[in-house]
């Protein structure tokens, strides 16, 4: 049996997109939110299954992967998140690179020669890789306006992965990758399928309401935003912190979004002038973790609040 193990976000998606168009198989999908991490532990397998993962961190699936790789399941790993340090078996192969100007669908692409290079980029736009996706995208000698379409798509598939739960999310992810599963070229599925304008829609709609929300505290290197406790919010948290990164290169952020009962969700940018701090910040905290460039932590206790933004201004202010 194939199970591909795979992140809910544009990353994740876009990665399977690549290896499946190249290598199709009929396997088992495990996926959910883009917080959800820890899926390998909801997978069962064993000798004679082939599992690939995509988009997670090793050191957050550590025992998990081990357990499955020890009951004799056969296992490809991507990823460019902490993996701390990497198991050695006969029957696991990696492709990590933790550097803060890679992503999973760029390992992926590189595994594969650039056999589908345009989901690649996508999927590094949504990453907010911006820069890193414009010079992959080279060899494809796309206009302008293509390459916006590309960030675009990119950017709104991620949004998608963003929430508390599935409900707070327009597609399941599982469901999503399936819409974009038949389309070898991005652009055909941006021409061909609804979700594409039901995601540029909430999108936009969803950022209008971010963009009026104060800061909660802001100095010259980080600026820390509170979202209240609404689905739209959920929705928006990673990516309005990638979209504020964007515009002010040489700060870092931090959007917190309450989850109700005194938690708030956290997601972590680094200026993007250097990429690097995110998760040695996040990991801090008891639920955090990351990548360099971008981290978060999934349950900050109101009770750490004035602890965490103290922890975020010093720490980007070295």
């Amino acid at each position: 049996m194939y199970i591909d193990i795979f992140n809910g976000d544009a990353d994740g998606i876009c990665a399977l997109q690549q290896l499946r168009l190249a290598k199709p198989v009929d396997s088992q999908l495990v996926t959910g939110i883009k917080r959800d991490i820890s899926l390998l532990s909801k997978v069962s397998a064993g000798e004679g299954d082939i599992l690939t993962v995509l988009d997670i961190s090793l050191d957050k699936n550590r025992d998990a992967l081990l357990g499955l790789l020890d009951s004799g399941a056969e296992i490809t790993y991507f990823d460019h998140h902490f993996a701390g340090d990497i198991p050695v078996h006969p029957k696991l192969v990696t492709h990590i690179d933790t550097q803060p100007n890679t992503c999973t669908s760029l390992l992926v692409n590189e595994a594969l020669q650039g056999q589908h290079l345009a989901w690649a980029v996508t999927a590094a736009f949504g990453d907010n890789l911006f820069d890193s996706a414009i010079k992959a995208a080279a060899p494809l000698k796309l206009s302008n306006e293509s390459l916006e379409l590309l960030k675009t798509l990119g950017t709104c598939i991620n949004y998608n992965g963003y929430g508390a739960s599935l409900d707070d999310l327009f597609f399941d992810p599982a469901d999503l990758y399936k819409k974009i599963q038949p389309y070898e070229n991005p652009f055909d599925f941006i021409k061909s399928d609804e979700a594409f304008n039901v995601l540029v829609t909430g999108y936009e709609e969803d950022m209008l309401k971010a963009s009026i929300i104060k800061a909660e505290s802001d100095t010259v290197t980080g600026t820390v935003f509170i979202l209240p406790d609404e689905k739209w919010s959920r929705r928006v948290s990673g990516i309005y912190g990638n979209d504020l990164a964007q515009q002010h290169q040489d700060k870092a952020h931090a959007v917190l979004t309450s989850k109700g009962a005194g938690i708030y969700q956290v997601s972590v940018r680094a200026p993007l002038k250097t990429k690097t701090g995110a998760d040695e910040l996040c990991r801090q905290f008891a639920t955090g973790g990351g990548r360099q460039a971008a981290a978060g932590i999934n349950e900050l206790p109101e009770s750490e609040l004035g602890s965490f933004i103290e922890t975020f201004q010093r720490h980007f202010t070295k």
